[in-house]
């Protein structure tokens, strides 16, 4: 099990405590948070506490996150473009439409499902449901993910993405034309409160991110840009391009509804990975080519 504790700030003072903890991880669902509560895994000053107890200023709270639920994950024979991979580090070039890992609805087909056919020695740190896992990328955006193949390389990698220090390049292509060639968003990014599922710029139980983009070329009506990640919280580059009003082309959460262009998913592909090998001190980068689909589309809006 692992136990966290936080000190409530005046700034938060008199939120609700499923509230105050929801905002403390992007991955944290109300109802999640909810569930611990009910359980008894939140204490206020040592005591049990209500989702609608209110914090105040210099209340302690712990959380004690069970273990995850042991689920059965069944090794798959699933294809892999594995890049790059050694004793300790694997890189994969995920396919647009695959799930990182088994979650409700997805017990199967998963990158976790195919890394364990792939290989038999994948870090333990998130248990069976996410072995190996580090961070991730969404289902309909392709690209690089490195998974660890043993604790030290597993901490050694969560602790660069940390500090800030991995290097995280995007390609994507965006509604609009954007008239200038560089720019920087930094805008903190929450959850929405009108949709749970959906992640907003927010200065309410958010968190700090930033966001780098360089436009690569430009179309009648779209614009491609790469896009690096200072910070990497859910749905970043997605919420912070719609919120500059330039959304992610096929983006169905944060698109416009009327779909515009012929790809499965929003078109965003993790295009470079960079970061120190956990065992030798070396600095790796890996690039990956654009999918066929991304390819496609920039072929025919050259073509408009």
């Amino acid at each position: 099990m692992e136990q966290m504790q936080w000190t409530v700030s005046e700034e938060v003072k008199n939120d609700r405590i499923d509230k105050f903890l929801t905002s403390q991880d992007d991955e944290w669902s109300r109802s999640q948070v909810q569930q611990w509560i009910k359980d008894g895994q939140v204490l206020v000053n040592d005591k049990s506490s209500k989702s609608n107890y209110k914090v105040q200023v210099n209340d302690v709270i712990t959380l004690t996150i069970p273990e995850p639920e042991e689920l059965d994950v069944v090794a798959e024979d699933i294809p892999l473009d594995v890049v790059f991979e050694d004793a300790d580090v694997i890189v994969i070039n995920k396919p647009r439409g695959m799930v990182v890992h088994p979650a409700p609805g997805h017990y199967t087909g998963t990158l976790v499902n195919a890394l364990l056919h792939h290989c038999k020695d994948l870090s333990g740190i998130n248990g069976v449901v996410r072995p190996g896992i580090v961070h991730r990328i969404d289902k309909d955006t392709s690209g690089l993910i490195m998974v660890a193949k043993n604790d030290h390389a597993h901490e050694s990698l969560v602790n660069q993405l940390k500090a800030k220090t991995t290097k995280r390049r995007y390609k994507a292509i965006v509604h609009g034309i954007i008239p200038h060639q560089h720019g920087t968003i930094e805008a903190p990014i929450g959850r929405d409160k009108k949709d749970r599922q959906s992640m907003t710029v927010t200065e309410e139980n958010s968190r700090d991110a930033v966001t780098h983009f360089t436009v690569l070329e430009c179309f009648k009506d779209f614009t491609y840009v790469q896009c690096e990640l200072e910070t990497g919280r859910t749905h970043q580059i997605r919420v912070h391009m719609k919120y500059i009003g330039y959304p992610l082309a096929g983006d169905p959460k944060y698109g416009p509804k009327k779909k515009t262009l012929d790809i499965e998913g929003q078109a965003l592909h993790a295009a470079m990975l960079g970061f120190t090998h956990p065992k030798t001190g070396e600095e790796l980068e890996f690039e990956a080519p654009l999918p066929e689909d991304m390819e496609e589309l920039l072929h025919y809006l050259r073509k408009k």
